[in-house]
């Protein structure tokens, strides 16, 4: 069944579920600011519209969520073919680590003075 055939009882279930892929497919973005963007853009959406009661304008904006949907999973197959190193806020340890319990330690840097 589609959603434009969707039963009206049936429509919160289908908005739930277009929520929970538009966030499962912007954590595959290969770039943390891209996967944040993503959520946050499709949380602020969602909040957005919540109060929404239009029948038909409910599934005008499912519908263009099915569609932003679709460029998710085209994007995030592009961002997957340009792997980046991980950022210090993903828990991506860079720097010279030195200690009992493995922290950085900031590098000085090695230049002429």
């Amino acid at each position: 069944m589609s959603l434009s055939q969707a039963s009206k009882s049936d429509m919160p279930y289908q908005v739930r579920s277009l929520y929970r892929s538009l966030l499962r497919q912007g954590n595959q973005f290969a770039a943390y600011n891209f996967r944040e963007y993503a959520k946050r853009r499709t949380r602020d959406s969602f909040r957005e519209h919540q109060k929404e009661t239009d029948d038909r304008r409910i599934q005008e904006l499912v519908q263009a969520g099915l569609k932003d949907l679709q460029m998710l999973k085209r994007q995030t197959v592009i961002s997957q073919f340009f792997q980046l190193d991980r950022l210090v806020v993903e828990s991506g340890k860079t720097g010279k680590q030195k200690g009992d319990a493995g922290g950085i330690v900031r590098q000085k840097d090695q230049g002429w003075d």
